[in-house]
């Protein structure tokens, strides 16, 4: 994926968090997206990393805000 593909897709992801009361899912985010649950986590991560979403670990499922 390219540079400009991904900042297009960190767009997507903060609109889709914005658009959902602040909070979403990985499965949320991977449905939105048409992607599989694996690559939205990875998209997520790597946004985590960057300090652009932070991750809340509960039961069996991750939440997702932005930062």
């Amino acid at each position: 994926m390219k540079e400009s593909d991904f900042v297009r897709v960190k767009d997507r992801v903060l609109n889709i968090i914005k658009s959902n009361s602040g909070v979403v899912t990985t499965a949320e985010i991977a449905s939105e997206l048409k992607v599989s649950w694996n690559t939205a986590e990875k998209y997520l991560l790597e946004m985590a990393l960057d300090n652009q979403v932070i991750r809340i670990k509960k039961a069996g499922v991750n939440l997702w805000v932005r930062k």
